[in-house]
């Protein structure tokens, strides 16, 4: 999928340079008033109905560039093009540097009389990728397609404008590229809000600043440090982060916070090189089953978490909060059919009922070779990797600890190391268990002015939202907690996007909504 354009796509100039067009006194357009925020989403639909090939390609053009954490030049090749992208627009624009990583981009436009500021929080960098597990095995050359795969979406190459016929894009067309939906996709609609805002000369009523992380899916290890050395870029009155997808419904999402993660790798260990099943099978200890073993022992049948301890810290929700969740649109029902699931773990609580507590899951499990690869051993050792989600009110360090008891009382004798030949000739059951850092969880109040004017700006711009006390995914949005900013979500993508695995797809109708959503909020967030 080809972009007939150049590299930089919009023609419309930057804020910065409209009074330097000619050397003659500017005589700007008379500015008119924003409006309700219905009235402002028609005025951007306008503008993109007619744009919508620059704005898929920016888009395409972005997505091609890989963007994997730990792929340095890359994911600083993604920073450099954030920043073309910003100061196109006349956003006065940084680069917050990481030694030997991918940087903080920061970006600034302020408004004439603006009384607030907004903080736009996203990030360019993506999940790891495995090629050969994506439909068409390239990640990173985005594809488009007449809907999702497993709706038969086929293949189609960009449409093309012709003078004075924009090129014409279904709602249901899909882009499938690593970072199509998480989150290439709202940074561009962001910066495409503005372009229609600008053509449209409707005015900003804050001040905007942006923040986009090269590290969230590696875990941000160096973010919070980064912006503690640049705090004084960060003075604002709210955190708006476009991470996460919309309601399982379709309808438009607005959430008040994340829950916090931390990753932990157990490995088990059999004998010191893996053995013929035949000679030493009934024999040699099977570290496979002792993996096994221990992780079916962390949870029963219904899913619920059987170590001492896991749910104590969890702060009963508030009234307003309890009030939201009850409102939620009740598609449980939906989704197993969707999925193909018969029975729920949750023993009966719905899904958003369990976003709001911890959650224990196994992201992955080896054990020597499995298909076409598969040998007859007794293995040597067998590794699971898993990922724990908390609430506000609970602290990693801690939880890892619960795990690490729960580990010994199995009768494991738990270290952080290779095991020697001593240990293993002492200890029948030895796990490694080794703590990958994480971070805390993070919650506004959802009756504060402004997450209130968030939520009607969204509706009056969207219709009905889905408004939720704390999403079930991850963003270190406590950092920005810290700071004193309320952090309120509102996220645009389609919830099957397959975020963090192969085909990840976003669809253009959630594109064209979220532009509008996105534009609404940047025209009328004052309280």
């Amino acid at each position: 999928m080809r972009c007939m354009t150049v590299t930089l796509l919009w023609t419309l100039l930057p804020y910065s340079a409209l009074a330097q067009k000619s050397t003659a006194p500017p005589v700007p357009p008379a500015p008119i008033r924003s409006g309700p925020p219905a009235q402002v989403a028609l005025e951007v639909r306008d503008y993109r109905v007619n744009n919508e090939d620059r704005i898929v390609c920016e888009l395409t053009e972005f997505l091609s560039i890989p963007n994997v954490a730990t792929d340095t030049p890359n994911i600083q090749r993604n920073a450099a093009r954030l920043v073309e992208m910003l100061e196109a627009r006349g956003i006065e624009a940084h680069l917050l540097p990481i030694a030997g990583r991918g940087p903080v981009v920061f970006g600034k436009l302020l408004t004439p009389e603006a009384t607030r500021t907004v903080i736009f929080y996203a990030h360019y960098d993506g999940q790891p990728v495995d090629p050969s597990s994506w439909t068409d095995g390239r990640p990173f050359e985005p594809e488009l397609r007449t809907n999702a795969i497993e709706a038969g979406g086929k293949r189609i190459d960009l449409p093309q404008a012709a003078p004075g016929h924009p090129a014409l894009y279904s709602d249901d067309w899909r882009i499938y590229a690593r970072s199509a939906s998480d989150d290439k996709s709202p940074i561009v609609m962001l910066l495409a809000a503005l372009d229609a805002l600008r053509a449209k000369n409707i005015p900003l009523a804050v001040n905007l600043k942006v923040i986009f992380e090269g590290e969230e899916e590696a875990g941000s290890p160096n973010l919070e440090r980064t912006l503690e050395l640049h705090k004084n870029l960060l003075a604002g009155d709210v955190l708006i982060t476009a991470d996460g997808p919309v309601h399982q419904s379709g309808k438009p999402l607005v959430f008040f916070g994340n829950r916090g993660v931390f990753g932990l790798e157990i490995t088990a260990y059999g004998p010191v090189r893996a053995l013929h099943s035949g000679h030493y099978g009934n024999w040699a200890p099977n570290p496979a089953l002792e993996v096994s073993r221990l992780l079916a022992s962390m949870k029963d049948e219904n899913g619920r978490v059987l170590i001492d301890g896991y749910y104590d810290d969890v702060p009963p929700l508030s009234a307003s909060e309890k009030k939201a969740l009850a409102q939620m649109p009740d598609n449980d029902a939906d989704l197993e059919r969707e999925l193909g699931i018969a029975k729920p773990d949750g023993g009966g609580k719905k899904l958003v009922e369990l976003l709001q507590e911890p959650s224990l899951n196994i992201r992955g499990m080896r054990s020597a070779y499995v298909g076409p690869q598969s040998q007859n051993v007794v293995p040597d050792k067998a590794e699971a990797s898993l990922d724990v989600r908390m609430v506000k009110g609970e602290e990693p360090e801690k939880k890892f600890q619960q795990i690490v008891a729960f580990i010994r009382k199995r009768g494991f004798y738990v270290i952080n190391h290779e095991p020697t030949m001593d240990e293993r000739r002492q200890h029948a059951r030895i796990a490694q268990v080794v703590y990958e850092g994480g971070y805390v969880a993070a919650r506004t109040p959802m009756d504060l002015p402004v997450s209130r004017k968030v939520v009607e700006i969204v509706e009056g711009a969207a219709g009905p939202a889905v408004k939720m006390p704390m999403l079930g995914g991850s963003a270190p949005m406590y950092i920005f907690e810290n700071l004193g900013l309320p952090v309120i979500g509102v996220p645009i993508v389609n919830h099957d996007n397959h975020q963090h695995s192969s085909d990840e797809n976003v669809r253009l109708g959630n594109l064209w909504r979220g532009m509008e959503i996105y534009a609404a909020l940047l025209a009328g967030l004052s309280w």
